[in-house]
C-alpha cells in the first residue's frame, strides 16, 4: 500500500503524544481556569497543580492510582551527639 511510518524530529514537543496529552491537561486543568496576577502567585499554583498531578491524580493504566503516591518519613528528632 505505500504506508510508512511518520518521522518524529528529536525534541519536538507537538509531535510527542505524551508531551502534547500533559500540555493539553496543563491548559485545560490550570491555565484556562486561573488568572494570575503576579509570578510568585503562578509560581505557587504552578508548583501545587504539579504535586497533585504526579502524587495524588488516578492514572487509568495505573488501575486509577495515583504515578507516584506521596510518601512522608518521620524524621527522628531527638538530638544527635558527636
Amino acid at each position: 500500500m505505500g504506508a510508512k511510518t511518520a518521522y518524529i524530529e528529536p525534541g519536538s514537543p507537538w509531535e510527542n503524544g505524551y508531551c502534547e496529552s500533559f500540555n493539553v491537561r496543563f491548559r485545560d486543568e490550570l491555565l484556562y481556569g486561573e488568572t494570575f496576577y503576579s509570578l510568585k502567585e503562578a509560581q505557587i499554583l504552578i508548583e501545587q497543580w504539579r504535586k497533585h498531578y504526579n502524587t495524588k491524580r488516578p492514572h487509568s493504566a495505573l488501575g486509577y492510582r495515583p504515578p507516584a503516591p506521596e510518601t512522608i518519613i518521620q524524621m527522628d528528632r531527638s538530638p544527635v551527639m558527636h
